[in-house]
């Protein structure tokens, strides 16, 4: 039995998801990169790597886990790149993608032996949340203005443009990859390749994955351009749990129930956008508010329904804890780390990392 909170990847679950981004490759001819931002467990990478093209990244401790952990193609992106770190990450990389004009003329040359882009934003996204819009008023993310990205041709052949976040709608993202073409289509007849960014949930329940194809098949057609995408949350949504135990239980106006672990340490993507976690089966007339053992008032994982009371000893199962959130996991308060165990095809959960005092105490100075 393994000592809770762990989270659990379940590769049965990764491969639904893997398979549906093959179908989109094979149909669409674009290429697909998993966004370390969002998911970096490089456990499951050799896995991966058989349904994808590569990594994307953030930074330059990303860009070297890509290269060195999944390998294949591997594109480097930051807002911002600092003097003394540009060098390691072309080392890297395949391509380098600059989020402006003035990155490029900074450290351009620097970077010439590698391939070139640069971050376009066309003002439009599927954000309705200001705090993750890509395209929001003011925005740091990307160049916009034609004028000024025209005389800078000779030093990039591609682009990428990534407005799309929690986008299940087919019909929004066919809708905005028009105001791309219309608005950027002088640009993109020049590159050589296009990557859309991550954001789209093509592997959703009941995503139209086939006229999603279609469409980036009919796009990288009209400017015969490679299209990359970079599916963060879509590569794993669903595959993995976080998994805890009921520490104890009271009635406070409402039934609690203390699990061993914290949604500010170990599911801090959801604090952030007020969201609650997901358990499921979620039904059933007890009803619990549980929460977390961190000294956070609003440590809350959510009110969820179950079958039976809730005992000192009992697991709770947090759904969909691997996108934004392992990569987020923190040392709030000392709270233990959760390990991580991967259950295999045939089964069998194997713990693949635990983490030790020695790891919180290493983590400060």
């Amino acid at each position: 039995m393994i000592e809770t909170p762990y989270y659990l990847i379940d590769k049965a679950r990764l491969q639904t998801n893997m398979e549906r981004i093959a179908e989109v490759r094979e149909r669409s001819g674009a290429k697909a990169l998993l966004a370390l931002k969002c998911f970096a467990t490089w456990c499951v990478f050799d896995f991966m790597r058989d349904y994808m093209d590569g990594t994307t990244s953030s930074s330059l401790n990303e860009v070297r886990l890509g290269n060195e952990r999944f390998g294949k193609e591997t594109h480097a992106y930051s807002v911002a790149y600092a003097d003394h770190e540009i060098d390691e990450v072309v080392s890297h990389a395949d391509k380098i993608i600059f989020n402006s004009i003035s990155q490029l003329e900074r450290f351009g040359d620097r970077a010439s032996g590698i391939i070139r882009g640069l971050r376009l934003n066309p003002q439009v996204s599927s954000s309705t949340f200001d705090l993750a819009d890509p395209a929001r008023p003011f925005s740091r993310l990307g160049e916009w203005d034609i004028n000024k990205i025209e005389p800078v041709m000779d030093r990039v052949n591609g682009f990428m443009i990534h407005n799309n976040c929690e986008n299940g709608d087919f019909e929004l993202f066919d809708k905005m990859l028009g105001q791309i073409e219309d608005t950027f289509g002088s640009l993109l007849k020049k590159a050589e390749w296009v990557s859309l960014g991550g954001g789209i949930h093509f592997t959703g329940d009941g995503y139209p994955v086939d006229r999603f194809s279609d469409r980036l098949k009919a796009f990288s057609d009209s400017f015969g351009v490679q299209v990359y995408l970079e599916p963060g949350e879509a590569s794993i949504t669903k595959s993995t749990t976080l998994e805890t135990t009921v520490l104890d239980t009271l009635y406070n106006g409402k039934h609690l129930a203390i699990v061993d672990s914290s949604i500010e340490a170990h599911m801090l993507d959801l604090l952030i956008y007020r969201e609650t976690a997901k358990v499921e089966p979620n039904n059933g007339t007890h009803r619990y508010m549980v929460c977390g053992k961190s000294c956070l008032a609003g440590d809350i994982f959510g009110e969820f329904d179950f079958p039976e009371e809730l005992k000192i000893g009992d697991r709770v199962s947090m759904q969909d804890a691997a996108g934004y959130t392992m990569v987020k996991k923190n040392w709030f308060n000392g709270v233990r780390m959760p390990a991580i165990a991967v259950k295999e095809l045939d089964g069998s959960v194997n713990v693949v990392r635990e983490f030790t005092y020695d790891d919180f105490e290493g983590s400060l100075s």
